[in-house]
């Protein structure tokens, strides 16, 4: 009976033990879950304007990296950037592309220059044989779109150091960065039919302009010259 008596507390012994077992795993687990996700959480992306961007190169040590297309990188780019970008030139020739290209080609590309391109799908990897996770990247492109979009991609692939131009190189102020190719930063996206409308528009501004002071203080010899021009 002593040993029946026993045998039955050492067994509800063992039940609570297990019990209280359970509740340290189930802490354990919950805590392990919580380091877990903790570890999961990284520092987010930056969001800078110029004056930062520039301190974040200058003081902090961090390397740009530039996501545009080719067209924009060699008409205008920071000295001693690093060039990987998020779209390539598309040049597959399946029926579909070629439709698209064509399209394309004769109204983006024709209006601002723009070249028809597609996803890179080497840019992650051509970033990590570059750049280890721990390196403090400041990712720009024109408009600030491509670069939110390409560091949003590194830091979730566990980069920890990204930083994002806001708005792009096109509203950087001039002389931000020391710069190289045969434009401004801040015009590295301007090209095709819309640079030549502008200035078509400004020579016809100025004509304008300009013939309407003469009418205004010679009025007379407006008036003879248009009498002197053939009658319709």
């Amino acid at each position: 009976m002593v040993v029946l008596g026993f045998s039955t507390t050492l067994t509800l012994g063992d039940r609570g033990a297990w019990a209280a077992c359970r509740v340290n795993r189930s802490a354990n687990s919950s805590f392990r879950l919580y380091r877990k996700r903790s570890a999961v959480i990284r520092a987010e992306v930056r969001f800078v304007n110029g004056d930062d961007a520039k301190k974040l190169v200058t003081e902090e040590g961090f390397t740009v990296l530039d996501v545009r297309d080719r067209i924009q990188y060699e008409r205008a780019r920071i000295t001693s950037c690093c060039h990987v970008p998020l779209f390539v030139e598309n040049q597959d020739n399946d029926l579909g592309t070629i439709i698209k290209r064509t399209v394309h080609n004769n109204f983006s590309g024709l209006f601002f220059g723009l070249p028809f391109t597609k996803p890179n799908p080497d840019f992650v990897q051509s970033v990590k044989q570059q750049f280890p996770p721990d390196s403090k990247l400041l990712v720009v492109c024109q408009e600030g779109l491509r670069s939110a979009a390409a560091a949003n991609t590194l830091e979730n692939q566990g980069f920890e150091n990204v930083a994002c131009l806001t708005s792009g190189l096109q509203s950087v102020k001039p002389g931000t960065f020391d710069s190289v190719g045969s434009t401004e930063l801040q015009d590295a996206g301007k090209a095709g039919l819309v640079t030549i409308q502008g200035k078509i528009s400004a020579v016809l501004g100025t004509v304008l302009i300009c013939a309407f002071l003469f009418i205004t203080f010679f009025p007379e010899q407006a008036e003879k010259l248009l009498q002197m021009s053939p009658a319709s």
